[in-house]
């Protein structure tokens, strides 16, 4: 039977800082830990049973039991902290330096031009959270049809449109724009079409955002599998992080829709029952970060905890011989922090399936450990900037 592979990346579900934390002013952060300590006791049964609370200690969570799955966690070896970074960390490809950040707003030339090359007018250009700018300028988008640019602490070029005043295709041409407008030296990770919709006091982003990240600076374990003609899927914004080199991407609207496309391409998806897909799956759950992370809102990150949590037995249920599920994240960004961006973490791992013994995988030094073991799971050459660990977890 063909090998199949799935890594789920839940968006911003750090596990403690990393050892340069401090030097991203986020010593302390630790998103499961510190959610689970705010909640009185995180209750994840299943993940519980794969060995989270082995890995990450948590209130709430048992690490005396027998894990059902391979545990540890990842260090951040590139520098920076965001969603592009973190994924070309996990696909085996580390950066040299952090992309640009603009905490005072982006350079009157670049401002400039990405006027001139959409025909609109700028507001904003500050660095500030997305719907903290909605609120703030969205009546006067409204009023004269300019774009809302921002960013934030992370690398990111984002324009707000409402969708009744700027066509959802008409920003996403002007955010093409603004990525060929940002090369270096301000080659920002991506360049974010946020698309909104509402009312005043009801402002609400919509699900037609979309990423328009940097192409990869190097060789990933998606150019590795696409070159050995192994099937990959992407779901959520996977494709978009990738620059879509290598992978396309079912768009979700929440988790809900991605868990439910992780389910369908294992095999137990409901009204899809026993069909499943090859090859690789890469997959983001992102509400974890923009929903509950980017809005310090503690109750409704648990809650998405615990939505997945509750979904894992049927996704491990559809599990069959030869397959390796495999359950990280890119950055965290922990919701009870005073800040509202990601931070500097470890990242969870725990690897599952028929065939892996459950062992302490330790603490590894690059979450590129993850896609070397990934590549030799499919018997590729491909190791990146990782080692792989695939020998460790072989019964």
């Amino acid at each position: 039977m063909a090998r199949r592979a799935a890594l789920i990346v839940l968006d911003g579900v750090g596990a403690g800082a990393a050892p340069d934390a401090d030097d991203y002013g986020d010593g302390g952060s630790n998103t499961l830990a510190h959610v689970a300590e705010a909640v009185g006791g995180a209750v994840l049964p299943n993940l519980e049973a794969l060995g989270l609370g082995r890995a990450v200690p948590m209130d709430g969570v048992r690490d005396d039991l027998t894990p059902g799955a391979a545990w540890g966690t990842m260090r951040p070896a590139s520098p920076g902290k965001d969603s592009t970074t973190g994924h070309w960390e996990l696909a085996g490809l580390h950066l040299d330096r952090p992309f640009p950040t603009y905490p005072d707003g982006f350079p009157a030339e670049v401002v400039a031009r990405f006027q001139d090359a959409t025909g609109r007018a700028v507001l904003g250009n500050v660095a500030g959270s997305g719907t903290a700018m909605i609120d703030r300028y969205a009546e006067e988008h409204l009023a004269t049809g300019a774009w809302i640019v921002y960013t934030s602490a992370d690398s990111v070029f984002q324009v707000a449109a409402h969708e009744a005043v700027v066509p959802v295709e008409e920003l996403y041409a002007a955010c093409r724009a603004a990525r060929e407008i940002l090369a270096p030296p301000h080659s920002v990770s991506r360049v974010i079409a946020r698309p909104f919709a509402g009312t005043r006091g009801a402002w609400r982003r919509t699900a037609n955002r979309r990423d328009f990240s940097l192409d990869p600076l190097g060789e990933t374990l998606l150019d590795a599998l696409q070159s050995a003609g192994i099937d990959r899927t992407g779901v959520g914004k996977v494709d978009d992080l990738f620059a879509g080199r290598g992978i396309s991407s079912h768009h979700t609207a929440d988790n809900a829709e991605g868990i439910a496309r992780i389910a369908e391409w294992i095999g137990t998806g409901r009204g899809n029952p026993g069909v499943s897909h090859s090859g690789f799956l890469f997959a983001n759950l992102v509400d974890f970060d923009q929903l509950y992370g980017h809005r310090n809102d503690v109750a409704g990150f648990y809650g998405a905890l615990r939505q997945f949590d509750l979904a894992l037995p049927d996704l491990l249920a559809g599990l069959r011989d030869g397959d390796l599920l495999a359950i990280t994240a890119d950055h965290g960004n922990d919701p009870t922090t005073a800040s509202t961006d990601h931070a500097r973490e470890c990242v969870p791992l725990l690897v599952a399936g028929r065939g892996v013994r459950p062992v302490d995988l330790g603490v590894r030094a690059t979450f590129s450990d993850l896609g070397a073991t990934v590549a030799e799971w499919f018997g590729v050459a491909f190791r990146g900037r990782g080692t792989s660990f695939l020998q460790e977890i072989m019964a």
